[in-house]
C-alpha cells in the first residue's frame, strides 16, 4: 500500500497536523520555509512529530542550495548547483571535490536537525530555457550532470541523508512551470534516452528515491510521467532497475490537475506506480487523500525504509570530513 507525505501548516504542530500526521496512512511530513524559524524551534517540531507514533514517520525537505533551500538561517548558504558546473568546466577535480563537500556539509547540518531526506539532486539537464530549473542544475551536459550528482549523493550518504533524484525522466527540454502552467514535452523518446535519461540510468542503483515529473511526453504516453505507468513501470522500474521508493511530485501542483479531484490524482498516481504520493499547500486535498487511504491501510502495511540512513563516513572522522568540506567550499569562492 502506498502512503501520503504531508506538510504542516506553520512553526509549530496545530491540532489539526498532529490529527493528519496520526492518520496511518501517513507516512511522513515534508518542510517549507514557512515552518522554519531557527534550529532550536524546528529540531522541537521535530521531536514532537516523532513522539506522535511508534512507526517512524519519514521527516524531509527541500534542500538543494541555491534558491531552494528551506532553512536558511543558522544553515550555511550553499550555492546553486549550477555553480558547481561552473568549477567542473575550469577544474574537473576542484568541481567533484566541491560537488561531494556540498553534500557533506547540506547533510551534516540537515542530521543534526534529525532530518532524514532531502529531495535532491536535481537530475534534470539545463538547457536554459527552463526558469523554474536553470541553474537547480548542474550542468547541459548529461556525463556531467551524472558525476556531479554522485558525488553529492556520495557526500550525503557519508552522514546518513537520504537522497531522492528528480524530475523523472527529465523537466530541463521546457519552459514551463509545472507549479501553474500545464507542460508538454514533445521531443521523442530516442532524444530523451540519448540526453535525459542518463543520470537516472547510471544512478538508478545508488538513489534512495526517484521523483517523476508532472511533465506530458507525447511520444512516450499522453499524460503526466507521474500517472503513467509506461514511465514508472516499464522504464523506471523494469528498464532502468530502480527498486527505491517513487514520490511523486506536489499533487496539487498545477499540472496534477488535469487528472481529477484530489483522491483520483492520488488513486492514478499510485496506480502508475508511485509508492508516495505528497500533497502539500492545500489542507483539504490532504484530508481527503488521507481519509480515502486510511481504510485500505492495515497494521502489516508499510513501506521499505529507504537505503542510506546510516552515516558511511567514519563516526570519529565526521567532525573533520566535516571541516574538510567547509575549507573546499571557501576555497570555491563561493560568496552566497
Amino acid at each position: 500500500m502506498a502512503g501520503v507525505l504531508i506538510d504542516i501548516e506553520g512553526f509549530k504542530l496545530t491540532d489539526r497536523d498532529r490529527g493528519r500526521l496520526g492518520n496511518p496512512a501517513c507516512v511522513g511530513v515534508i518542510f517549507f520555509s514557512r515552518n522554519y524559524v531557527s534550529k532550536e524551534q524546528i529540531k522541537d517540531v521535530i521531536q514532537e512529530i516523532r513522539e506522535l507514533r511508534s512507526d517512524p514517520l519519514l521527516v524531509c525537505v527541500d534542500q538543494e542550495g541555491g534558491r531552494v533551500q528551506r532553512f536558511r538561517d543558522g544553515f550555511t548558504r550553499i550555492p546553486p548547483m549550477a555553480y558547481v558546473g561552473q568549477i567542473w568546466d575550469k577544474e574537473q577535480k576542484q568541481g567533484l571535490e566541491l560537488s561531494r563537500a556540498l553534500g557533506v556539509i547540506l547533510g551534516s547540518e540537515l542530521r543534526e536537525i534529525d532530518v532524514d531526506l532531502t529531495f535532491a539532486p536535481v537530475l534534470d539537464l539545463n538547457r536554459k530555457n527552463s526558469s523554474v530549473i536553470g541553474d537547480r542544475s548542474f550542468h547541459r551536459a548529461p556525463e556531467v550532470v551524472t558525476v556531479l550528482a554522485e558525488q553529492f549523493m556520495l557526500g550525503l550518504r557519508e552522514v546518513g541523508i537520504r537522497s531522492v533524484g528528480k524530475h523523472f525522466p527529465g523537466h530541463g527540454g521546457i519552459s514551463e512551470d509545472t507549479h501553474t502552467e500545464w507542460a508538454i514535452d514533445p521531443r521523442s523518446f530516442k532524444e530523451i534516452d540519448a540526453e535525459d535519461l542518463q543520470p537516472f540510468r547510471v544512478l538508478s542503483q545508488n538513489l534512495d528515491g526517484v521523483m517523476p515529473a508532472h511533465v506530458t511526453f507525447p511520444d512516450v504516453d499522453s499524460i503526466p510521467a507521474c500517472f503513467s505507468s509506461v514511465w514508472l513501470k516499464d522504464i523506471l522500474r523494469e528498464a532502468l532497475g530502480f527498486k527505491g521508493l517513487v514520490f511523486s511530485d506536489d499533487l496539487s501542483m498545477h499540472a496534477a490537475t488535469q487528472m481529477g479531484p484530489p483522491v483520483i490524482r492520488a488513486n492514478k498516481a499510485v496506480d502508475a506506480g508511485c509508492d508516495v504520493v505528497l500533497v502539500c499547500n492545500s489542507p483539504d486535498d490532504a484530508d481527503a487523500i488521507l481519509s480515502a487511504f486510511e481504510a485500505s491501510v492495515s497494521q502489516s502495511d508499510g513501506l521499505p525504509a529507504p537505503r542510506g540512513a546510516e552515516m558511511t563516513g567514519a563516526g570519529d572522522g565526521l567532525e573533520a570530513l566535516v571541516d574538510s568540506s567547509r575549507e573546499l567550499l571557501r576555497k570555491a569562492n563561493w560568496r552566497g
